[in-house]
């Protein structure tokens, strides 16, 4: 174990603690804790979102949903503003969290601390590690949960969701997004968002 580098200790950490998400989901034949899948997905998608990413952005990437089962939506009043506080709590949860296994790890304190600002979003559109970390997060988002969510919401809102989502994305993960295969209901709602 000791031969392992900061960065090996403390994915390997995060992903045992992804690995605990009671719930599962079925991917070729094979069931995984949903949330390590998740992970792999953001992982996955910064690989094309930024040439060479950063150990630190690697990370926050990585941690984004770290433990989210743990305090579901449910808990939170219905609506927007329900939606916001929860989110809000999520990413500080997951912050503290990965900042505290990056210390154990080997990092520096100011090194976790910017993972976790990346992790709760803060500098959104100036800073390049959380712009990351919010690409990503979109595009697992329209990849994998933007169908079946599409069944669930009005038109008109889901409409306004796509827009939200697409003016928080990078031009960078606009381009991304637009090679997503979609059923033609899904592309006729994005193409509808982004002409309005």
């Amino acid at each position: 174990m000791s031969d392992q580098t900061p960065f090996q200790r403390a994915m390997a950490e995060l992903d045992a603690l992804h690995a605990e998400d009671p719930r599962r989901v079925e991917v070729e034949g094979e069931s995984l804790p949903q949330e390590l899948w998740h992970a792999g997905r953001m992982s996955a998608w910064l690989e094309r979102v930024e040439e060479a990413p950063s150990e630190l952005v690697r990370i926050a990437v990585r941690a984004q949903h770290l433990q989210r089962w743990q305090v579901p939506r449910s808990e939170y009043p219905e609506g927007r503003v329900g939606y916001l506080t929860w989110r809000r709590d999520q990413g500080k949860r997951a912050g503290d969290t990965t900042a505290r296994v990056m210390e154990a790890a080997g990092y520096p304190t100011e090194e976790a601390a910017e993972v976790s600002r990346m992790i709760r979003k803060q500098g959104l559109g100036r800073d390049p590690g959380t712009q990351a970390v919010e690409d990503c997060a979109c595009l697992v988002f329209l990849e994998n949960y933007f169908a079946d969510f599409s069944k669930q919401v009005e038109h008109d809102h889901l409409v306004r969701i796509v827009q939200m989502t697409w003016k928080k994305m990078s031009p960078r993960a606009h381009e991304l997004a637009l090679t997503l295969p979609m059923s033609e209901e899904a592309r006729a709602v994005v193409e509808e968002a982004l002409a309005g």
